[in-house]
């Protein structure tokens, strides 16, 4: 019998063979049951972390706006074009596809820097209304954003387990934590999100902007987000040549979200900047923004510390 490709739930460790894994929490994915891109494991996996417990929301965290965290000297938006210097670039998402559709272009522009790429996911995606496969949401779309986020150069894919539609509801400070300790494995320098203030009625990605500023602040490191247009500062990042291979690379990643597919489908294929967690559009080869991402600093490069050596909360 196909027993599909065990995965153990936990914060550390690789896919192991099933007499390793007596005893553990398993995910069985019958792999005879999944589109062709997903029937094969990616080489690389990272198991989620436990669910966090969900708490009663707080005071609502103030996402950070252009100017930065008061009390701190920063640079400002880098000349129209320029690609703000990484090494490891963190994306931090909602929930799969988003890697693709809303951050996928500016992802393979720092790729093309040689930048090192990572995501964190801190859901499963179990929350969409739409599924195109005969598999639980809460399994194959993990397995989706793998192989796109393979599709994309990522090397380091970290999914956790925090309730699909409902991130409002964990508390920022669990979140940030999560999220640095993510940036610490994998050694980021920058932050990648999706505009809250272009996802719009989604909470779960202003919950995500929430977190990381607050990440940010206490790891002194920038917050930049792939946005749309709207007042304050913000600059295109220019895909040059690269920009129709960007775009194809990118709608292949978004072709490996194999559940949402009738969700593709009945969207129209032309330009335009997600709103939606799981709108796909993508600028066509012969549009003229196909060339270029519009971003801006949710907090940017810290250029001095304050005299008491804190950060704001």
């Amino acid at each position: 019998m196909n027993m599909g490709v065990p995965v153990a739930a936990g914060e550390a460790g690789q896919a192991s063979p099933p007499d390793a894994m007596a005893g553990s929490n398993l995910l069985c994915l019958p792999s005879g049951a999944l589109p062709a891109q997903l029937a094969a494991p990616p080489p690389e996996l990272h198991p989620p972390l436990p669910a966090a417990p969900v708490e009663p929301r707080g005071t609502p965290l103030t996402t950070v706006g252009p100017d930065g965290p008061a009390g701190l000297t920063q640079a400002q938006a880098p000349e129209t074009g320029a690609l703000p210097a990484a090494g490891v670039v963190l994306a931090v998402i909602a929930r799969p596809g988003q890697e693709s559709a809303d951050l996928g272009a500016v992802l393979s522009a720092f790729r093309l820097h040689g930048a090192g790429l990572a995501v964190l996911c801190l859901t499963r995606g179990e929350g969409s209304e739409v599924n195109s496969t005969c598999e639980r949401l809460e399994v194959i779309r993990p397995w989706e954003l793998q192989v796109a986020a393979g599709l994309l150069g990522v090397s380091s894919v970290t999914i956790a387990d925090y309730p699909d539609g409902r991130l409002g509801c964990v508390p920022p400070a669990s979140l940030a934590e999560h999220i640095r300790r993510t940036r610490r494995r994998t050694g980021a320098d920058l932050l990648l999100v999706a505009d809250p203030a272009a996802a719009v009625a989604d909470p779960d990605v202003v919950a995500v902007a929430q977190a990381a500023c607050l990440a940010a602040r206490q790891d002194a490191l920038a917050v930049l987000a792939r946005t749309m247009p709207g007042p304050g500062e913000r600059w295109h990042i220019q895909l040059g040549q690269e920009g129709p291979a960007v775009r194809r690379r990118q709608r292949r990643a978004i072709g490996a979200h194999a559940s949402q597919a009738s969700a593709h489908a009945a969207r129209d294929s032309g330009p335009g900047t997600s709103t939606d967690p799981d709108d796909h559009d993508v600028c066509g080869d012969a549009d003229p923004r196909a060339g270029r991402e519009l971003v801006r600093w949710l907090v940017p490069p810290v250029t001095a510390r304050p005299a008491n050596g804190q950060f704001g909360g």
